[in-house]
């Protein structure tokens, strides 16, 4: 299950701690979603054209902790067979449909993503996402800030939720397409610190029709604290009206 599978991820990431990135890793965007339904409304090349030349906000940056740079280094060294593909991230959520990046530059300063709201790096939530294709499984490398402070010293419970909803969210449309959050359910066991490192492994349990059904765990990178778990159901549009 979920437990098993956490630490199956763990013990690969048990390496050397000193490798870094020292081959780049496959990224996953809307495109390679599309394919994974079969649906080629867009050339993998025209969306690369595309994104050249938006921030990608998943990336490493000044902020991250040793630990964030050692669990996102382990990741990238997974990609290298295809088993993980990494999942860029940018500020507004037209820049990740096919076909619409870059597109209205005049409102581009009108809205953001929620979680790449903050302009400065490493006060708010600072996350990379990365997807297994064959588990059906998106994990999300989580640093958050404080900006997101709650109890003091901890992250609110409403970033926690904000993030897994985001990962289980982009589970769902890995696996089913174009979809939205339904409801989500989170029973919320230990505080995550502020500016520590954590794991949010969520995976596509069973698909009914329009139906996704996910569940997901937020533990600390050891896997030792289990600072949230959570179920959820998506509803799945698919790409075409």
């Amino acid at each position: 299950g979920m437990r098993r599978g956490l630490v199956g991820a763990q013990a690969r990431l048990a390496g050397d701690k000193k490798s870094r990135m020292r081959a780049p890793c496959t990224a996953l965007g809307a495109p390679s979603l599309i394919f994974l339904h079969g649906i080629s409304t867009i050339s993998f090349q025209t969306w690369l054209s595309q994104f050249k030349q938006l921030k990608d906000y998943a990336l490493p940056n000044s902020s991250w902790s040793q630990g964030m740079m050692d669990l996102y280094s382990k990741f990238l060294e997974m990609c290298k067979d295809g088993t993980w593909k990494r999942i860029p991230s940018y500020n507004r959520t037209v820049d990740h449909i096919p076909g619409k990046a870059g597109s209205n530059e005049k409102e581009q300063k009108k809205t953001r993503l929620f979680l790449r709201s903050m302009d400065a790096e490493g006060v708010g939530f600072e996350y990379a996402m990365f997807f297994n294709p064959s588990e059906k499984r998106m994990v999300c490398l989580f640093q958050p800030g404080p900006y997101l402070e709650g109890p003091p010293g901890f992250a609110h419970g409403g970033s926690t939720a904000a993030i897994i909803d985001s990962t289980v969210g982009s589970c769902a449309l890995v696996v089913a397409g174009r979809a939205m959050t339904a409801n989500l359910s989170i029973n919320y066991r230990s505080p995550i610190p502020l500016g520590s490192v954590v794991l949010v492994d969520s995976k596509v349990d069973q698909v009914e029709e329009r139906k996704v059904f996910l569940s997901c765990e937020v533990r600390s990178i050891d896997g030792q604290t289990l600072h949230a778990e959570a179920t959820g159901k998506d509803l799945a549009a698919g790409f075409h009206r």
